[in-house]
């Protein structure tokens, strides 16, 4: 178990950004098959900012935004704390688990989790813990971690089955467009995250939504071969944790190889990327939540060159390397 930050009396507390988020300190239940392990206290270290990495690279004058992004296509839900019901024009109505403040101020970041196989959406819990969360929406931003469609497949995510059905995509569309219309979202800062059959829909995501998506995080997760991105002049950035050599699932998912395939990739194309190897094998590891959302505030939209390139924070794990 991993621990870092400040404990204080009964309340673990994190700085991320500006804003200092104190809640109990309690162990999360795990929701996925692979969610083995201890739950871990995790924080954040006050140096980082919320802007840190904003505008890095260019001329001075306005950000860099997204030129097209989404905009609500149905009638946007409430983003209050529980299941929501989202609603794109072309696919039937799919609930989210929406995790908000109570009174969301504008210019916070969307993060969008995909869970496991055999979980559920409050696995974003596990994986990010709830301090982080609470973090996150005291900042105005909002996590969503959608559920799957009844007619999927084995796998929770159509693009995890191979198959060519854009249902997941549009759902991450009009989550991302409601967010930004309902809360007045940043659409500089659109994130996404997810582990295993979530890892491999983040990566499908980053690549079908590459004109908007902001930066990503997998856990678990990478490409079994190439993708094509949709704007591959947006070089996102990417933070890429997996289990070592024995991440591996049924027996033949390697994820280690995935994960590799998916940095060549990105690398290639001239995106950030670095690898966090944990060693543990086919779990969610405790503790990097803190440091995913870190990253992600570290890399709004546009961020190039990222502040990470010429040398990863110390307060990241030391299994995580350029």
């Amino acid at each position: 178990m991993r621990t870092r930050g400040l404990v204080l009396g009964p309340c673990l507390c994190l700085c991320l950004g500006v804003a200092l988020a104190c809640t109990p300190a309690s162990e999360d239940d795990g929701g996925d098959d692979a969610a083995d392990g201890e739950s871990s206290e995790t924080a954040a270290d006050d140096e980082t900012s919320s802007d840190e990495g904003e505008g890095e690279g260019e001329d001075e004058g306005e950000a860099p935004t997204p030129a097209e992004p989404p905009t609500p296509t149905g009638t946007c839900p409430s983003f209050t704390d529980g299941y929501q019901d989202f609603e794109h024009a072309d696919i039937e109505p799919r609930s989210a688990r929406v995790w908000a403040g109570d009174a969301p101020t504008p210019g916070g970041m969307v993060v969008l989790y995909w869970h496991g196989y055999g979980s559920a959406p409050e696995e974003a819990v596990y994986s990010l813990s709830q301090p982080v969360i609470d973090a996150i929406t005291a900042q105005g931003g909002v996590v969503v971690a959608p559920t799957s469609a009844p007619d999927s497949g084995e796998f929770p995510w159509f693009a995890v089955n191979a198959s060519d059905r854009e249902d997941d995509m549009l759902l991450g569309d009009e989550i991302v467009a409601c967010a930004i219309e309902e809360l007045g979202v940043d659409p500089r800062r659109v994130h996404v995250t997810g582990m295993s059959a979530g890892g491999l829909q983040t990566a499908a995501f980053a690549m079908a939504r590459s004109r908007y998506v902001a930066s990503v995080a997998s856990y678990s997760g990478g490409v079994f071969s190439p993708l094509e991105f949709e704007d591959p002049s947006n070089l996102f950035s990417a933070m890429i944790i997996h289990g070592g050599e024995t991440d591996v699932f049924g027996g033949f998912v390697n994820f280690d190889d995935l994960s590799k395939i998916w940095f060549d990739q990105l690398v290639a194309n001239g995106n950030f990327a670095f690898m966090c190897d944990h060693g543990g094998g086919h779990v969610i590891p405790q503790g990097y939540g803190v440091d995913v959302v870190n990253f992600f505030f570290a890399h709004p939209f546009g961020t190039v060159p990222s502040p990470y390139a010429e040398g990863l924070p110390s307060e990241l794990p030391s299994d995580c390397a350029l």
